[in-house]
């Protein structure tokens, strides 16, 4: 059972619940007690990224799935319209949380999956020894 400082236990106003956060018509609740009142929960910031994605990644305590899960709950059941920015705003959450270096939550930086490819002919010249250099140009 998830205890809060909001609710006394029962289901009455509980709208959605998972392990970590609870969802009533007053808004989305962590089982720590941390509160995002209803009508905060569309904030953006300056560069028009969702505001509650970012913030909560910053939180070591917040586990980014449940959160994210229980977010999109509260959008759809409050109708506060997804946008291209959505998505956005939790990848660059993810990403400040994997930079964080936490562990055990499965997230993995992007440069550990993905290697760009050397040049072609890149591993013939390799073997031989050969090195190229860059060539720069005094022109402007």
């Amino acid at each position: 059972m998830i205890e809060s400082g909001r609710y006394d236990g029962t289901c009455g106003g509980i709208l959605f619940r998972n392990d970590d956060w609870t969802l009533s018509e007053d808004g989305l609740e962590h089982r720590s007690g941390y509160f995002i009142d209803r009508d905060a929960l569309g904030q953006r910031r300056e560069e028009n990224l969702w505001a509650w994605p970012l913030h909560m990644a910053e939180k070591r305590w917040c586990t980014p799935s449940l959160f994210r899960e229980a977010f999109l709950v509260a959008l759809d059941r409050f109708g506060i319209a997804r946008d291209a920015e959505l998505a956005p705003s939790f990848a660059v959450g993810i990403g400040i949380r994997a930079g964080q270096g936490a562990s055990g939550e499965g997230f993995v930086s992007l440069s550990e999956i993905v290697r760009p490819r050397p040049p072609a002919g890149h591993a013939a010249r390799a073997g031989r020894g050969e090195r190229r250099t860059a060539k720069v140009s005094a022109r402007a």
